[in-house]
């Protein structure tokens, strides 16, 4: 879970550590990659399809403030923020999140994800940038999409602390999209990781959280907790493929233009 830690961004318009880290050399991500990624089914692989799609989504909204711009020639580009990666630019020191007690942080799980995440996409043919928390190029980025990834608390707070949270900004010049990207992003994950989603226990740090001050205010973006890492600590660290390929089938929903169950209330 994201903690601001003295940001200077400017304040809003209103187990398995081993595991973690082999996932990160070359060849066991091209292992699991290889059989997550044949599973995955977007309505469309070619870039000029997916951008195309997007497009026409974007244009039947009828918005006028979404400047097509952010789609740039025929690829689409998507950012992933991996939460606490890196120095905060104020302090000169790393915020690694939550940490286990056996040393385990959310900086090392949020990370494993991410990679997938950009890699997956890099197969479907989107352009992806794989980002830090206080990234330099966060300042006023433009993408079709952006999600930062992060998980919650390594305390123990009830039997019930299982599952996974999202939320978009709420003060933006595209709210449709946003709100589309919540939704596909909500449904996807939980059809594929079928933990249960906790709307009614998001937090100020995600609802306000800093990345969506700094980027473009055309760019859509969500920040998601994938998952508490008490009770959900082994599957965030032995299945990260499965919280990726859910994050990845939310973002081709996005872009596509593909229905989800929240389009319906549910």
């Amino acid at each position: 879970m994201y903690t601001k830690p003295g940001s200077r961004r400017r304040k809003p318009r209103t187990s398995g550590q081993d595991i973690i880290r082999v996932l990160s050399t070359t060849v066991f991500s091209a292992v699991i990659l290889a059989t997550v990624f044949t599973s995955w089914e977007p309505a469309s692989l070619r870039p000029d399809e997916l951008a195309a799609r997007y497009l026409a989504a974007a244009r039947a909204d009828e918005d006028e403030a979404f400047d097509e711009s952010a789609v740039e020639g025929v690829k689409l580009r998507v950012g992933i923020v991996s939460g606490h990666r890196g120095i905060h630019p104020d302090t000169g020191i790393q915020d690694p999140g939550a940490v286990c007690s056996d040393g385990l942080t959310e900086e090392e799980v949020n990370y494993g994800i991410a990679e997938l995440v950009v890699n997956g996409l890099q197969a479907a043919g989107i352009e992806a940038d794989l980002l830090e928390e206080f990234d330099d190029r966060l300042t006023g980025y433009r993408a079709v999409a952006l999600v930062s990834i992060h998980a919650d608390t390594c305390m123990y707070i009830n039997d019930e602390a299982s599952g996974y949270k999202v939320t978009t900004i709420v003060d933006t010049d595209v709210p449709d999209r946003s709100q589309r990207l919540e939704a596909c992003i909500v449904d996807r994950y939980a059809r594929a990781t079928n933990l249960e989603y906790h709307p009614g226990s998001l937090t100020r740090d995600m609802t306000e959280y800093h990345t969506f001050y700094e980027i473009s205010s055309q760019t859509p973006a969500v920040i998601i907790e994938t998952g508490f890492l008490f009770l959900d600590r082994t599957f965030l660290t032995e299945s990260p493929e499965v919280a990726a390929s859910g994050i990845v089938d939310g973002i081709l929903c996005y872009v596509n233009n593909e229905p989800s169950e929240m389009d319906n209330g549910e």
